[in-house]
Order: structure tokens, then C-alpha cells, then sequence
């Protein structure tokens, strides 16, 4: 098995990610430049994900939500993933999913927008059934409408 550069941090991020309980879920608040965060504040994200609500998050902030117990965790405004990711992006009806880590993804980066958003879902959703692209795709049309696209061929 590779390791690739940007995994452990994934790893960590997913680790970081907690809130089983009521309380509010504790969620890296991402440091995003003056523009992503312009387009991170315009992101109007669903009251539900995946049929589990909306959840508190510590520290709050508007680059960060949660949902569910496990948490579903969304962070806006998160650098570009360091490694070269080409390869394994998919497409889900528009919006470009970088898993991370490869073999098993936890995080799911939205790559060729002027504004990266971050999607960490425990593998207890996908374990049942459920394939991670279902639960993105909720998030696509935020996306689409707060994030304009980069030029064709840009991460």
C-alpha cells in the first residue's frame, strides 16, 4: 500500500471530527483566503444530509457544518489537497469529488471550483449500502451556485 502526501492529514481531520452525543461537534474551522470565504459565506447548505439534521459545531463558524451522529462533517475554504489527484476524481452530476484517502475514502474535496469544500462521512453511511456519492450529491447544488467553476483543466 502507497501513502500519499495529504492522507494523514485526512486521516487526522477524520480523527478531529467528533460529536457522537447531542452536544456540538467539534470541527477544524479551515483558514480560507478573502475570496474563498466571500464564496464560502454564499454557500446555502441543505437543513438535512443524508435524512440526519443539522447539528451544532465548535468552534462556530461559516466555514464549517455538521449533521447526523456520526458527524458529517463540511468545512469551506480548505486548501487544494498537495498531491497529484487527477487520477482518481469523480464526477458526480457536475461537481468534481476528490476522495482522500485513495483506498478508503473518509474526505471528499470538491476540486475545480474558485473555493474548495471538504465533506468527511464516517464510514458507518457507507458501510449499509449507501455509496459516498449519494450523500455528495446532496451538497452539489450549493456548490454549484455559490462556486463558480475554474477554467476547464484547472484543480
Amino acid at each position: 500500500m502507497r501513502t500519499l502526501p495529504g492522507v494523514s492529514a485526512a486521516l487526522a481531520l477524520a480523527a478531529t471530527i467528533t460529536g457522537c452525543g447531542a452536544g456540538a461537534v467539534q470541527v477544524p474551522v479551515p483558514r480560507p483566503d478573502v475570496a474563498a470565504a466571500e464564496l464560502c459565506k454564499r454557500l446555502k447548505l441543505p437543513d438535512k444530509v443524508h435524512g440526519r439534521t443539522r447539528r451544532e459545531v465548535s468552534p462556530q463558524s461559516t466555514f464549517t457544518a455538521a449533521w447526523g451522529s456520526p458527524a458529517i462533517a463540511l468545512r469551506c475554504g480548505v486548501p487544494l489537497p498537495r498531491h497529484d489527484m487527477r487520477a482518481v476524481i469523480a464526477v458526480i452530476n457536475g461537481v468534481q469529488w476528490l476522495p482522500t484517502p485513495e483506498e478508503k475514502p473518509v474526505t471528499f474535496t470538491a476540486v475545480g471550483r474558485k473555493a474548495y469544500v471538504e465533506v468527511t462521512i464516517p464510514h458507518s453511511y457507507t458501510n449499509g449500502g449507501s455509496a459516498p456519492g449519494e450523500i455528495l450529491m446532496e451538497f452539489n447544488p450549493a456548490i454549484q451556485a455559490a462556486m463558480p467553476e475554474k477554467p476547464e483543466g484547472e484543480l
